[in-house]
């Protein structure tokens, strides 16, 4: 006996005489169907296998000197950019220091539509009050002084006020609360000009801010805010409380950059005010996250939740606060790490053998029933036997 008489003896799938091999229409609907379900269920594997597993990793949070980056994008439909402000402090109850912000206002219709294009706006805080304490305030070329109606103040070089921005800012600086601009020379025509498009135009404010990485927060609301002893304080004048009404949209909230997986609870959230003027508070809890991609690229965001409460206010300046969006965070002092990792070809191989082995075998079971069965059907109806 040759080598390849030997062989044969071991081969598992012997081989029928073409002569014997009957093949039926059950048997091509089962054949076509069992393949339909392998390359799917193959295509499904293989998208799963090209797809990196992310593993979880929980930890307390050591890094230091890092920045918080805010993202926003906030609608507030029903009053104009000119009375609205953006500021933000810190736990403490005093201003950010170092604020690296891109904070930009566009105005809209009460459609929703822009009227022109965005303008950069400023976030109050103790270095941009510093700066303006520090600043020489010169006279224009025109030998008429502008009155700053009783903030002068030789000291903090406040001496002639020919603008409207000279008048506000010699009150910052004396810490008074801005009269009504109609009463104020240079303020005249601004004021006539917000007064006339207060309420008939919406705002879009947008951006990010940098802010140092700790517990604070941020707010959205109508008047100049300036700071009094340490107080915070929005002027509103001429209007009332009830005349502002602080519903808003949400449509994009962040911390940090955005990686594969990661949600932002807040995004396209409308928020409506239904009882006039109030209060919106957010309470967000801030989760830092690191993400070391397949590539050993690594990116630091960070995920957060979310508490909301509202509330009507009765009035300015009282113990039940003044309308607005307001938002407070606070860190975990744990972070969270995803490493992405590729999955085992092996893992791969070993499925699509089983998908391939394991739909086969069923559609021959299948098949052989099916003709059995068939066959018995048909031999019964030969003898007369079926009804």
């Amino acid at each position: 006996m040759n080598i390849t008489a030997m062989l044969r003896k071991f081969d598992a799938y012997p081989k029928t005489l073409e002569d014997f091999r009957v093949k039926t229409f059950s048997g091509a609907l089962v054949t076509i169907v069992s393949s339909i379900i392998m390359f799917s269920l193959f295509m499904s594997e293989l998208k799963d296998y090209l797809t990196p597993s992310l593993d979880e990793e929980l930890f307390v949070d050591t890094s230091r000197g890092s920045k918080l980056k805010i993202n926003l994008d906030i609608i507030v439909p029903n009053i104009a950019c000119d009375l609205l402000s953006l500021d933000a402090m810190d736990t403490t109850g005093e201003q950010h220091l170092q604020i690296d912000h891109n904070i930009y206002k566009r105005r809209l219709n009460l459609d929703g539509q822009p009227i022109e294009d965005p303008k950069k706006t400023d976030i109050l805080d103790n270095q941009t009050v510093k700066k303006l304490a520090n600043q020489t305030v010169t006279t224009t070329t025109e030998v008429i002084c502008g009155s700053c109606y009783g903030a002068e103040d030789v000291e903090l070089n406040i001496t002639c006020c020919n603008t409207c921005t000279d008048v506000k800012q010699a009150y910052i600086l004396k810490k008074w609360a801005f009269p009504d601009p109609s009463s104020i020379k240079q303020c005249a025509h601004s004021a006539l000009h917000e007064i006339n498009n207060a309420f008939t135009e919406g705002c879009q404010i947008y951006g990010y801010m940098e802010v140092n990485r700790v517990g604070g927060s941020f707010h959205i609301s109508p008047g100049n805010s300036f700071s009094i002893n340490h107080v915070h304080v929005h002027d509103v004048q001429p209007y009332a409380s009830s005349q502002f009404n602080m519903t808003h949209k949400i449509r994009h909230l962040s911390f940090g950059v955005n990686i594969p997986g990661k949600t932002n609870p807040m995004d396209n959230t409308t928020v409506i005010a239904e009882e006039g003027a109030m209060m919106f508070q957010h309470y967000i809890k801030i989760v830092p996250t690191t993400y070391f991609r397949s590539d050993n690229a690594q990116l630091q965001t960070n995920q957060f939740s979310i508490t909301r409460h509202s509330k009507k206010i009765m009035a300015f300046g009282g113990e039940s606060g003044m309308p607005g969006i307001f938002f407070s965070y606070e860190l975990s002092p744990l972070m969270v790490k995803y490493t992405e990792k590729q999955k085992s070809f092996g893992h791969f191989a070993t499925n699509v053998c089983a998908i391939i082995g394991g739909v086969f075998t069923v559609a021959g079971f299948i098949d052989t029933l099916l003709y059995h069965s068939v066959r018995a059907i048909q031999k019964k109806q030969e003898l007369g036997k079926f009804s």
